[in-house]
Order: C-alpha cells, then sequence, then structure tokens
C-alpha cells in the first residue's frame, strides 16, 4: 500500500508539470492507421481493470489486421495479456524512476500510435508522448495536451465501454458484448483438480471473496456478514463453499471458515486465500456454479470466463464496474449513503470511506446491503 501511495505521490507532484512542458512539442497530427505497423496500448494498474480492457485491444486487432499490437503492462497484471485469447505482444515496466526512464530511450517513437488506457496516471501520458508518434487517450487534464486525439471519460457508463470508445477514434468498432476468455494451462488444471477432489463430485460450488484491492478496504462488506451467509448458503443450497482472497487477506477467510458450521460432521468449507497463482483463479472461477464478491478484480474474471456471480458494490458503482456478464447481478443500495459513489478512479479518488473508521456510518454503503438480498440473488441464478 505504501509504494502505491508513494507511486501517486510522486505522479501528482511532478507529473503534471512534465506534461504542462512537454506539451509545448506535442503537435496535432492527422493519425493514419492504414499505415500505422505498431500500435501500443498501455495500462499499468489493476487486475480487474485491466480485464476491462480485453474488448478495447480486440476490436483494434480485429479492425487493422496487418498491424503489430503491443500492449505495456507491469508485474501487477501483465498475467491477463499473457492468458487473453489474443494474439498480441507485451511488454512490461516497473513503475520506477529508472524502468521507466530506460522504456523511454529504448523505445523512443518506436510506435506508430500509442492507446493510453489510463483514466488519470500522468506517467502513462508521457510514456505515451516519448513511445508514440501519434497518441490518443482521455481528455479533461494536462496530460490530455501531450494527445493528438482524446475524448472525455463518460463516467455513466461500464468502463469496458469507455475503453471501447477510445478506439473508435481510429476506427474500430467492437461488437461482442463479451470480455475476451482467459486462458490456463494443465499445470492449473491440475491444481484446481486437487482442491476440487476435496469435494464430493456433482455438488454445487459457490466462490466466496470477503476481502478486495489494498487502494481502498471499505469496499469490504463486513466478514460477519460472510459467515451468516456462508452458513445459510450451505443450509438452503446444500452447497460447497470456496474461500478466495490474496496472503494478506488470509485472517480474513479464516475467521469466516472458522464460524462455518459443519453439517452432519461434514465440513463443507475450503479456505485457498493466498495459495493460487494469478492463472490458477482464472481457472478456479470458471469452474465454479457461482462468485459472490465485493467489488475486486474476481468480478471481472468471473466475467472473462462467463461464470455467473453477484458483486456487491457501495463506494463504486455497477454501473462502471460491474459484472460485465448477462447472467450475474449487482447489489447496489446508492440511496443509503449521501457520498456514494465515493470513488472516482477516472479522478484518481479513491478513499477509504468519507466517513470515520470509528463512526457507527463508517462503509453505510455496504452495510445497507443485507444478507437476504444476497441470499435473494443467489437464488435468482442457481
Amino acid at each position: 500500500m505504501a509504494n502505491i501511495k508513494i507511486i501517486k505521490f510522486l505522479d501528482r507532484a511532478f507529473g503534471s508539470i512534465l506534461c504542462l512542458i512537454l506539451s509545448v512539442f506535442s503537435g496535432e497530427k492527422e493519425i493514419d492507421v492504414e499505415k500505422s505497423k505498431k500500435i501500443l496500448f498501455i495500462q499499468l494498474w489493476s487486475l480487474g481493470e485491466t480485464i476491462l480492457t480485453l474488448p478495447a485491444i480486440a476490436s483494434v486487432k480485429n479492425k487493422y489486421r496487418n498491424s503489430d499490437i503491443y500492449v505495456l503492462a507491469t508485474g501487477r497484471n501483465k498475467e491477463v495479456y499473457l492468458s487473453a485469447d489474443l494474439d498480441i505482444n507485451i511488454l512490461t515496466v516497473k513503475l520506477n524512476p529508472i524502468s521507466i526512464i530506460r522504456l523511454m530511450i529504448y523505445s523512443f517513437k518506436k510506435f506508430d500510435i500509442v492507446i493510453d488506457l489510463e483514466e488519470y496516471l500522468n506517467i502513462s501520458a508521457l510514456i505515451a508522448f516519448f513511445l508514440g508518434k501519434q497518441r490518443i487517450g482521455f481528455s479533461g487534464k494536462l496530460r490530455s495536451h501531450l494527445y493528438n486525439k482524446s475524448i472525455r471519460y463518460n463516467d455513466k457508463q461500464h468502463v469496458a465501454k469507455t475503453f471501447l470508445e477510445l478506439t473508435k477514434l481510429i476506427g474500430a468498432n467492437y461488437k461482442d458484448k463479451n470480455i475476451i476468455r482467459l486462458n490456463y494451462g494443465k499445470n492449473e488444471k491440475d491444481k484446481v483438480k486437487d482442491i476440487f477432489n476435496k469435494i464430493p463430485k456433482n455438488s454445487r460450488i459457490i466462490g466466496i471473496v470477503p476481502g478486495a484491492a489494498e487502494s481502498s478496504r471499505s469496499r469490504m462488506w463486513p466478514a460477519e456478514r460472510y459467515t451468516k451467509l456462508s452458513n445459510l448458503l450451505i443450509r438452503k443450497f446444500n452447497c460447497f463453499l470456496v474461500l478466495i482472497g490474496s496472503d494478506k487477506e488470509k485472517e480474513i477467510t479464516e475467521n469466516i471458515a472458522k464460524n462455518i458450521k459443519k453439517v452432519k460432521e461434514e465440513n463443507k468449507v475450503i479456505n485457498i486465500a493466498g495459495n493460487l497463482s494469478v492463472k490458477e483463479l482464472f481457472c478456479l472461477i470458471d469452474n465454479l456454479d457461482l462468485l459472490i464478491t465485493n467489488d475486486t478484480g474476481p468480478i471481472h474474471i468471473a466475467s472473462a470466463q462467463q461464470t455467473k456471480a453477484i458483486g456487491l458494490y457501495g463506494p463504486n458503482t455497477p454501473i462502471r464496474f460491474g459484472p460485465y456478464h448477462k447472467d450475474s447481478s449487482s447489489l447496489y443500495k446508492p440511496e443509503s449513503c449521501k457520498f456514494s459513489p465515493c470513488i472516482n478512479v477516472h479522478k484518481g479518488i479513491v478513499p477509504n470511506c468519507l466517513y470515520p473508521k470509528n463512526s457507527k456510518d463508517y462503509q453505510k454503503c455496504m452495510k445497507a446491503i443485507e444478507v437476504e438480498d444476497v441470499l435473494m440473488a443467489v437464488g435468482k441464478l442457481i
């Protein structure tokens, strides 16, 4: 978390100044896509948002089949692009000054067009300026002066559609409403098979994700409600539960698992937090009957794998970040909190709830979602 805060601080403190200076040298040019041999996309951040860029990349790939398509990613999100059902080239960069400067020097103006998919980071616009002969991105801030073409970020629609609108600036038009599938191999299948071997065959399996990305923990539905929900799911639907999370979320999942009651002396919960690689997670979610999760990356993995999912929202809105899959649903009660949604990723605003942590109103929007609301949604999907 500290590293993320430092990166964002440096980006705000120095990035805008650099964008302003370099904007003097960023002239307007007509983009001739037909003559573009190398097209680069930039996406440097979260796993979930990276998945939502896949339709936009596919749209350009399908339109310009004679061009080489590249993506610039980081260690945080590159596995999505490596696993996506797309034939693209993947470059990686570390988010530190030395790695970024080396990239700018060795790949200076290497690409005919750079499409910056980042919504607010100045560093991505700076990278686009140095790597691309022509650049495309979102308008509205100083960074947009480094682009040759830009559009307003539409925060009234799903992010996947907003990314697609960016590619329309070069004539791409992607009509498929699905996220690109995420592939995995035999090793991942064997790992998930070992997990499922602990569950009787033909059992209904529901995944539970009680954690959330470190940038905003207030997106987490209270753990005690996940415990109550889990017990009711087992009793009402006779299912097995798989608790999913990162290594840092083990304590949360362990506490939930500890309070899930056995049925006829049978333990119907498996806690795998911290035990899966990213690709193993793709495989696991692909084989679930249903996923229940906070507003975090796995909801978008479910969309890619066409797995039914229920997303719980409060600080963020499902209009922008809900499951992009027709057989899924979102629970969201914006009327419960005057601040909801308080997260605006495209503006770099990701607060940890605007109410004091020790007040009764902390996470007011998430607490508005009742266990019965989730149970009702489950009943409609399975």
